[in-house]
């Protein structure tokens, strides 16, 4: 068995999670990887460092140490190869990162020994009307205007119909996974992360009466950019590089065909997460 480590070099300080994960695994009898550093002196002791793609093949699971974002940045690397991943988590939430480093010693443990189970997560496939941008998200597709200085006007359609139309900062649209995220700061329900659907949250709305609205995934999403707006509207994916939509520019939204496994090791670690991290804090 292989595992890549994927360290969040600032939230590791000195790598000293990372180093322990590494001494871990080896104890184990589990090959370490990681992606060959920039500075060849930053490489760790008993540690195979490869280039990147190499790392992700030889993989069998891939482990990251940061937090959510961390994971997240990796994700799409692990969706691209089709590798598992465990997030350690050093950052303030964990939703994504659910191993506590108190708990690396059980739960490598139990990675070693294949006493895990996968749990699978939907993305969301986003491109705009011009096909010359495209993108996918694990967390959430999100519409804004150039500057918060006043509200732009959006319309939604769902398999050609008109939903509604908004005037508000922005759009997000989450998978179940990002439900924790923006759109839940947005006032967004929280979805289950197994749940095959996909939640439109407005930013700000500017109509008292404006609610969250949750669609299967099997629709496909237009998010519209009126044309009567002043501005330059933006839409991004996982807060990656950002598309420009003109007004009357428009972005289409599907549930992606590729899939994210995040190693879990029981089925309550999501609703867990949920209620001291969440509900809690």
């Amino acid at each position: 068995m292989a595992v890549l480590l994927i360290p969040n070099t600032i939230k590791d300080s000195g790598m000293a999670v990372t180093r322990r994960a590494a001494a871990l695994l080896r104890d184990l009898g589990v090959t370490v990887l990681m992606p060959q550093p920039e500075e060849p002196q930053a490489e760790l002791s008993g540690v195979l460092c490869l280039p990147e793609a190499q790392a992700y093949e030889k993989a069998d699971q891939v482990l990251t140490i940061g937090g959510d974002g961390t994971l997240l940045r990796a994700g799409h690397a692990c969706v691209r190869y089709g590798k598992p991943v465990l997030g350690v988590n050093l950052g303030r939430t964990g939703f994504l990162a659910t191993c506590e480093v108190e708990e690396l010693p059980e739960k490598l443990r139990r990675l070693a020994a294949g006493e895990y189970k996968l749990s699978t997560r939907g993305l969301l496939a986003v491109d705009n009307a011009s096909g010359n941008w495209h993108a996918q998200a694990i967390n959430d597709v999100v519409l804004f205007g150039r500057t918060r200085l006043h509200p732009m006007d959006y319309k939604v359609y769902c398999d050609g119909c008109f939903v509604s139309s908004y005037r508000s900062d922005g759009l997000i649209l989450a998978t179940p996974t990002g439900s924790t995220a923006y759109s839940f700061s947005a006032g967004g329900p929280v979805l289950d992360g197994n749940a095959d659907v996909m939640v439109l949250t407005p930013v700000c709305a500017h109509n008292v009466h404006t609610a969250p609205l949750v669609f299967a995934c099997g629709r496909t999403l237009e998010l519209v950019a009126d044309e009567e707006n002043r501005d330059t509207c933006y839409a991004c994916a996982d807060s990656g590089p950002r598309c420009d939509l003109q007004p009357g520019d428009s972005i289409r939204v599907t549930a992606s065909a590729q899939k994210l496994q995040l190693v879990t090791f029981a089925d309550s670690e999501q609703f867990c997460a949920i209620e001291n991290k969440l509900m809690r804090r």
